[in-house]
């Protein structure tokens, strides 16, 4: 008997014969297809889990990289034209004063969309691996990682804000550039990820140890 903070008194739903349906919670028998309050197909484990959240995290990380290459955003004025990466927006703000602004627009940025890549690989390596050590840790990162996601769209927010009340004909005009669609889709796809992880799957690593 391991010690991962199961005791061998506690019986899980699947080793009960019941199964909750991931929509609206209701608890049917094992072997019911559909639930009966919501209709939702009922499955105990999603055996495809780890596929698909590799499969978005993968997306996610390839749309990631022109989202800090390309500019976010693009402005143009009588005298000028520039454009801004996420990184290079920092640094301006950093040049004007705005330190506030700036460490939140690099941590929402970037540190929070890296730290969930981190988070959902360890999930899915760890759960590929069997591994049982530290299981409440894992499921406060799958938390945190559904939690932040939807904070990881402030820069894309701050564009489009920009870009509808900054259109001042021939005297300014601000765009968003190919980094926000680039990062909005890296977000979207991480939360992908994220929803397709059976969260369950902990569990049962942890009971495997325990046997």
């Amino acid at each position: 008997m391991g010690s991962t903070g199961i005791t061998s008194g506690l019986m899980s739903a699947r080793e009960a014969g019941l199964v909750a349906c991931q929509r609206c919670g209701q608890v049917h028998a094992k072997g019911v297809p559909y639930c009966k309050r919501c209709d939702g197909p009922l499955q105990s484990r999603d055996t495809e889990s780890l596929q698909k959240v590799w499969a978005w995290l993968i997306a996610g990380m390839i749309a990631y990289v022109p989202a800090n290459l390309y500019p976010m955003l693009l402005t143009n004025t009588l005298v000028e034209h520039s454009e801004s990466t996420i990184i290079g927006g920092v640094v301006d703000l950093i040049h004007h004063g705005s330190w506030g602004i700036a460490i939140i627009v690099f941590v929402a940025s970037v540190m929070i969309p890296i730290g969930k890549f981190l988070a959902v690989i360890y999930l899915a390596v760890s759960v590929k691996n069997k591994s049982g050590a530290n299981q409440h840790e894992r499921h406060v990162a799958y938390e945190l990682v559904e939690f932040i996601g939807r904070w990881s769209m402030i820069d894309v927010f701050v564009v489009a804000i920009l870009s509808a009340l900054v259109q001042l004909d021939t005297i300014a005009t601000i765009n968003p550039g190919i980094a926000a669609v680039s990062f909005a889709l890296s977000v979207i796809f991480t939360m992908l990820a994220a929803q397709s992880f059976d969260s369950r799957l902990i569990w049962d690593a942890d009971r495997m140890q325990d046997d």
